[in-house]
């Protein structure tokens, strides 16, 4: 039978290897990458294949809960575990709101981790004992609808990318070659953040791009 491949994400080395560990432990679960930030797991993800990724929230770079939206777009069937310290209820709402499908805290990992693996495994959420049923309800139900709408308007790193330069006023064919891609996949990517962001003119896109901070350039 096919092992479970996990990929684990956390900028604590010790702690990640003793997970690794303890996964490993068990036959049919196999750890196929380890990195130690955000960035770094969505460059994992590219490729390395795998079935979950279990990563804290507080990483350099790139943070679990902006990672999960990415992996979420980039790879909608891979199954997301938060492991992290933080009780903090916004965490846990931000975590399934962006698409995570369990999140458990760290003081819970040695009793916690393999019920967490198998119910998510199975299709179910899961969230941590040491957080209240009613929590657990509530943001079971935030998953349904707060990712629907964040699926609508976040916008991957590469499209960040991409509207930015637009806002600055490159051509197409510009763009491209600054990013090292063919101009079929801008238009693409154009076309992705046109829809996300329900706009219909490039115009439109840099007064957005200028607002939300993603450059201060006028277009030439």
């Amino acid at each position: 039978m096919k092992s479970y491949q996990i990929v684990l994400a956390d900028d604590h080395v010790m702690f990640r290897q003793g997970i690794k560990h303890i996964l490993e432990d068990t036959t049919d679960l196999e750890v196929v990458g380890e990195v130690d930030d955000g960035l770094q797991l969505i460059e994992c993800l590219k490729v390395v294949s795998t079935d979950m990724v279990i990563l804290d929230i507080s990483m350099p770079n790139l943070r679990g809960i902006e990672a999960t939206r990415e992996i979420k777009i980039m790879l909608p069937d891979v199954k997301v575990l938060i492991l992290t310290m933080h009780k903090n209820k916004e965490y846990v709402y931000h975590a399934i709101a962006s698409g995570a499908e369990g999140y458990l805290l760290k003081e819970d990992a040695d009793t916690e981790l393999f019920a967490a693996i198998d119910t998510i495994r199975q299709g179910g959420h899961y969230i941590s004992p040491l957080l209240s049923g009613e929590l657990a309800y509530e943001f079971i139900q935030a998953h349904h609808k707060g990712y629907a709408a964040l699926q609508s308007d976040s916008l991957t790193i590469r499209e960040r990318e991409v509207l930015k330069l637009i806002a600055e006023g490159l051509p197409n064919k510009e763009i491209a070659d600054v990013l090292c891609i063919s101009v079929r996949t801008v238009e693409h990517h154009r076309t992705n953040i046109m829809k996300k962001l329900n706009m219909k003119h490039t115009a439109n896109l840099v007064k957005y791009a200028i607002q939300e901070g993603y450059t201060s350039s006028h277009p030439a």
